[in-house]
């Protein structure tokens, strides 16, 4: 392998991140701020998980519940870290809409609250990509890229890019859902976002058998554009409800 492999791989699974960054975050500096200290959290959330199961590892590679365990203590680990993380930002929220009626400004628009929620997201995406994919491409970078008996077919570092890709569309438009399903309390948006993120987590143990990543990738995937349409739906329609209920007042 060379160099521009090495960065290949690491466009592959933060390039989109990149683009929407470009494209919608760095235009408020508030998204900025979102999106770096939800990158921060999740690193840090990852990290206290690696340290709580440090003490079990190595697992038996030949064994699959342990990794079951895992994938289900993290998730849950993670959503109710989301949960406490949705709390925080409406505490901001109203700080700001009070800051904003003490200057005669106008409150946070809808728009502005789906943003904050997209960045927050993307910072867990990011931080995902991170921890399991940015880490592991250090020997990317050398004379040669390295297989696995079990994906025989396709580099490590190429299937680890296309899984991290996968998890930052998941948690970028999972976040996004569970905000709204949160602030309106939607049972079904509160829930699914579980559902999607333990589903996800699952899908990766499909790698285990042999030849599984030909399997549990285009699955993950599915999961993935499932999160997208889901999200998008439901944007749309906050969007048609907040025009219809406020008018031309909408941006």
């Amino acid at each position: 392998m060379t160099v521009a492999a090495g960065i290949g791989y690491a466009l592959v699974a933060l390039g989109p991140s990149l683009s929407l960054f470009v494209s919608v975050i760095s235009r408020k500096p508030f998204l900025i701020l979102t999106l770096l200290s939800s990158t921060l959290v999740w690193l840090v959330s990852l990290i206290i998980l690696s340290g709580l199961w440090r003490p079990f590892l190595p697992l038996k590679a030949n064994v699959w519940w342990p990794y079951a365990l895992l994938v289900l203590s993290s998730v849950c680990f993670q959503e109710a870290l989301r949960f406490l993380f949705w709390k925080l930002y409406m505490r901001l929220e109203d700080v700001l809409d009070s800051f904003a009626d003490r200057i005669s400004r106008p409150r946070l628009f809808l728009t502005d609250k789906l943003q904050i929620a997209l960045a927050g997201g993307l910072g867990h995406g990011v931080a995902h990509a991170v921890f399991f994919c940015l880490s592991l491409l250090t020997p990317a970078f050398g004379p040669a890229t390295f297989y696995v008996d079990r994906c025989s077919k396709v580099p490590f570092f190429l299937i680890s890019a296309i899984i991290a890709l996968a998890f930052v569309m998941i948690h970028t438009f999972s976040m996004v859902i569970a905000f709204e399903g949160y602030a309106k309390g939607n049972k079904v948006d509160q829930v699914i976002v579980p559902v999607i993120h333990l589903s996800a987590g699952m899908l990766t143990l499909v790698n285990f058998a042999s030849e599984g990543c030909v399997i549990g990738v285009p699955l993950l995937y599915l999961v993935a554009s499932l999160t997208l349409l889901h999200c998008g739906k439901m944007v749309w329609q906050r969007l048609i409800e907040s025009r219809n209920q406020s008018g031309p007042t909408l941006r």
